[in-house]
């Protein structure tokens, strides 16, 4: 039941309460640029730049192992509008780009973005909550693009980095009153003084993300909420008071259902379930005054690091490894990650906690290497690294699970990438007489059933 306060705030928009109270929400997902491979949508998502699909059903998603090769992310539609964003706004870029997604977790927007920009560019993803970091940290290496850094930390830390980002994406904390038909909690949380709560807060993000953005830079706003305090009236403060300016996205079909903006004269769209297919959102694109230029970083050595002495073979595991930067830390862990961005991760670095950044290609242990998720869920992973085993889906869950699997007798031994319809899903171990279970157990999946 709606809150009765809650519906006179929306009585604005007619039929959206009933549809809030008794709708019931679409299930969709999109799938990954690089990781497509043959895959044909059924139902599309308009706005989704032709890789999202609305579903007929809810399937048992952690029984997929297409999902935990980060061949699709499961996305509410409505949020799949951020690809059509940025690949529309960024369809004349001359090279690569610089990305901060400053409130990212889990990573739907984030892959959603990734997959939008030109080839090379830089996604530096964010998350303050630790558990949530962490989420997005598993969904990002999942995703396996390379040029990826996913930190933890506040927006006050971001700003420290100075303006180096082509785009900030802030899909900001709000009062969630778009999510109401799919969580409970959204309905049971709401209250005018939360909203209150969110537009203060909203306004400290904002504002701390804004000088991390370059001059000529573009600032994509979000929401999942209906009210004007946390939709039009925050993106009246980033033009009146920041001194932004209301951009235009090209490419939008009238026939997709979008709503205009409420009350201002600047370009807002907004997704109203009673209109469309998909959940409540809002979004609003600003260009900070001025012309970019180029960052200027020097790159520093690496602190306690080992000097990155990474032999050949090891190296070979990469395609395009001469356009990346090797380093190996105390611990052994061996990284990739491309050159071109070394100094600015070093910066990020320095006003960050960093989780994960590039591909980590693997650890050392004694005379061996061994190797790691992230190689394997990495789009740079060359097809000829190691022996690949094909599994059926049923192997395929118990590799999932964690479990001891067994392999043809004449598999050869040593480190083997299994596959599950010609995907990589991860590494064993062959040792003949069994094989040792690579899958990262903090991922294993818990649910039993086929």
């Amino acid at each position: 039941m709606l809150n009765p306060e809650f519906v006179k705030t929306i009585d604005c928009f007619p039929g959206l309460a009933e549809v809030l109270d008794s709708g019931a929400p679409e299930v969709s997902i999109r799938f990954n640029r690089e990781k497509n491979a043959g895959i044909t949508l059924a139902d599309t998502v308009p706005w989704s730049a032709g890789r999202g699909t609305y579903l007929s059903e809810r399937p048992v998603f952690t029984l997929d192992p297409a999902l935990h090769q980060g061949r699709y992310y499961v996305q509410e539609a409505s949020s799949m509008f951020h690809g059509h964003v940025v690949a529309a706004l960024t369809a004349d870029a001359v090279g690569p780009l610089v990305v901060i997604d400053a409130c990212a977790a889990p990573g739907g927007k984030t892959t959603a973005v990734i997959d939008s920009l030109p080839e090379g560019s830089l996604m530096i993803a964010n998350e303050y909550v630790p558990a949530r970091a962490s989420v997005l940290r598993e969904n990002l290496i999942k995703w396996g693009y390379p040029a990826t850094i996913v930190t933890r930390g506040d927006t006050a830390s971001i700003a420290q980095l100075g303006p180096v980002a082509d785009i900030v994406v802030a899909d900001v904390p709000c009062s969630g009153e778009g999510m109401m038909r799919k969580d409970a909690e959204a309905v049971a949380q709401w209250s005018p003084a939360l909203v209150g709560q969110c537009v203060a807060r909203q306004r400290e993000i904002v504002a701390n993300l804004w000088d991390a953005l370059k001059p000529g830079g573009l600032m994509i706003y979000s929401t999942c909420t209906f009210n004007r305090h946390e939709n039009e009236e925050m993106v009246g403060y980033i033009i009146d008071e920041l001194g932004g300016e209301s951009v235009e996205v090209p490419g939008i079909d009238p026939a997709w259902g979008i709503a205009p903006a409420v009350g201002t004269a600047a370009y807002c769209y907004r997704f109203m379930p009673h209109l469309l297919r998909g959940e409540g959102l809002f979004v609003s694109v600003v260009r900070k005054p001025g012309e970019s230029g180029r960052e200027r970083f020097k790159s520093r050595p690496a602190k306690g690091g080992k000097p990155a002495v990474v032999p050949a073979d090891v190296k070979k595991f990469i395609s395009g490894a001469a356009e990346m930067e090797w380093s190996i830390s105390p611990d052994g862990r061996i990284n990739a990650f491309p050159s071109r961005w070394v100094p600015l991760l070093q910066s990020v670095e320095k006003n960050l906690s960093v989780i994960h950044h590039g591909i980590v290609v693997g650890r050392t242990k004694g005379r061996d290497i061994l190797p790691d998720q992230s190689l394997a869920m990495s789009t740079a992973l060359s097809p000829s690294a190691f022996p690949r085993v094909e599994l059926d889906r049923d192997t395929a869950l118990a590799y999932l699970r964690c479990e001891a699997i067994s392999l043809p007798s004449d598999t050869p031994r040593g480190h083997l990438l299994v596959a599950y319809n010609n995907i990589p899903l991860g590494f064993v171990k062959n040792l003949g007489n069994r094989a040792n279970n690579l899958y990262p157990k903090e991922w294993r999946i818990l649910m039993k059933g086929n």
